[in-house]
């Protein structure tokens, strides 16, 4: 992969525009958009944002998305990746290559998206009406505010970037401060609530995904700066107006069975708010490698390859999982001897022969239909924020600072969530119980760490505790798992320890090569606004 070593770099790459795929997703030559003969009709404009959704613009992502959400809180880890090892272990470089992949590739997405916003502003014929351009600025701030979240999430201050032609002149950046990078974030996504339709193509993100997103960040923010181990209730509030607003006024539902959500013949079920879209039959660089990346084998992988860095789960996300989950496990974990009669079909199906990831492991070609995909490509289309998530949202922005709670709606939105995995219904509600069930019901999906973080921030003490004893009772090594007997044995000596965990464990450092371009990111971070 080729680094990009400096932020105007990145950004500066928002004016290449790259092709991808079906419906809503077919794209125009790059020798098209521009900004003498494009953005000039409603279509030119659905075509430039529809660019936004995946390709180039993500490709760089979606490993670190995986592998910072899940092997940084002891989800999932890989022996003999030295990069994923650093962050299952918290001995983390500056030169860690998933770390610098992750922070490239979402600079890449707020590059692209400052471009399609500039030319719509600059370029966009008069005779199209406002609420078309706004609309279509609409998703590429959407999409900006979801690269941003990250970036906030993960590195806490950093540099807001809108127009990338000013970095011509002034390549060096100052961080911004975290409060500013977040109220950057909810003036993106109110914009997008405010602009964006109730309904669009499969795919393509609504009012309803800015506003699911709005309360996500809020419940984020609602804890940073807190010096008393209490979030800021007017910012618990706005979560819970805005997920509120989506579990109840959008007329949307969960998907019926969690097992099949994560099928390709489901993609864009309107359970997903977001989703990154990706094509089958295009090259290195362009494609979904997940599968080809984590799998357990070549024989359920497209174009019979890979399958190079099968992610193993840990003993502490196995034991999250109750008796009665058998679903959602059997769909988030490949057991040893679990069969999968969709994976390689033509052969009678596929039978795990150890512990691995089973998400986004969706099979070879013929299982697919899908003869173009490539080892590149998988056509999984896989959801950055689900309804699902929203309705956890809710729960937990319900439950604010109190120690427990039984509010109806709380428990109504919570419990959708387990009656569909087929498990008991909660009776009452702790901050302990909403994050085991975020963990389970989302896990391999890029989102146990940010729940870590979100509690680092009001109750720094707690989380880090968290971390340490994860360690301290091996809980973060694999397990083996005996078909014929049943039993599970936790593998006390397969990986290594974690360094102790302090507060400063929650956020990744800047990369050594964007530093080294840039000096001032070394320097405190300064406002914004």
């Amino acid at each position: 992969m080729k680094r990009i070593n400096k932020i105007i770099a990145i950004l500066l790459l928002g004016a290449t525009v790259v092709g991808c795929k079906k419906s809503f997703l077919d794209r125009p030559s790059t020798t098209l958009i521009s900004s003498a003969n494009f953005y000039k009709t409603q279509a030119d404009l659905r075509l430039a944002t529809a660019n936004l959704y995946g390709g180039a613009p993500w490709w760089q992502w979606q490993q670190p998305w995986l592998l910072l959400g899940d092997a940084l809180p002891g989800t999932a880890f890989y022996t003999y990746n030295g990069d994923i090892m650093q962050l299952y272990s918290r001995t983390i470089t500056s030169q860690n290559s998933v770390v610098l992949s992750g922070w490239t590739g979402l600079y890449n997405v707020i590059g692209q998206c400052n471009t399609v916003i500039s030319a719509i502003n600059q370029s966009t014929s008069g005779s199209l009406s406002p609420a078309i351009k706004n609309q279509a600025i609409a998703e590429a701030r959407f999409i900006r505010a979801m690269a941003y979240y990250h970036l906030a999430v993960y590195w806490g201050a950093v540099p807001i970037v809108t127009d990338n032609s000013v970095l011509v002149s002034n390549a060096l950046l100052n961080r911004n401060t975290v409060a500013d990078v977040y109220k950057f974030i909810t003036i993106d996504l109110t914009f997008a609530a405010q602009n964006l339709p109730l309904k669009d193509q499969a795919g393509r993100v609504t009012t309803w995904s800015a506003q699911g997103l709005l309360g996500k960040v809020y419940l984020t923010m609602s804890g940073w700066g807190s010096t008393n181990g209490m979030r800021n209730q007017a910012l618990l509030d706005s979560a819970a107006k805005y997920a509120g607003n989506v579990c109840k006024n959008s007329g949307l539902a969960l998907f019926a069975s969690y097992y099949d959500l994560f099928k390709v013949q489901n993609n864009n079920n309107p359970e997903d708010l977001f989703s990154l879209e990706w094509a089958p039959g295009v090259g290195y660089g362009y494609g979904n490698v997940l599968e080809t990346y984590y799998s357990p084998s070549a024989l359920i992988n497209f174009g019979a390859s890979g399958g190079w860095e099968t992610l193993q789960p840990t003993w502490d996300l196995y034991m999250m999982y109750s008796a009665k989950d058998t679903v959602r496990r059997k769909a988030t974990i490949m057991r040893t001897g679990d069969h999968y009669p969709e994976l390689d079909m033509a052969d009678g199906g596929f039978t795990a022969g150890g512990n691995c990831m089973k998400k986004h492991i969706v099979g070879n070609n013929a299982d697919n239909n899908s003869p173009t995909a490539t080892v590149w490509s998988s056509p999984e289309d896989f959801a950055m924020l689900r309804l699902a998530d929203v309705y956890l949202v809710y729960a937990e922005a319900l439950l604010g600072n109190n120690t427990s709670t039984t509010n109806a709606d709380a428990l109504t939105y919570f419990n959708m969530v387990r009656k569909r995995a087929g498990v008991d219904p909660a009776l009452i509600l702790t901050a302990d119980t909403i994050r085991r069930e975020r963990r389970v019901e989302l896990a391999f999906e890029g989102q146990y760490w940010i729940d870590l973080v979100r509690w680092s921030y009001y109750q720094p003490a707690a989380a880090v505790a968290f971390l340490n004893a994860q360690d301290a009772n091996h809980d973060r090594q694999p397990f083996t798992y005996d078909p014929k007997t049943g039993i599970a044995t936790r593998d006390t000596t397969a990986a290594p320890s974690a360094t102790p965990a302090t507060i400063n464990s929650y956020t990744l450092q800047i990369p050594a090569s964007e530093l080294s371009t840039d000096p001032k990111l070394a320097a405190a971070p300064v406002p914004y606004y």
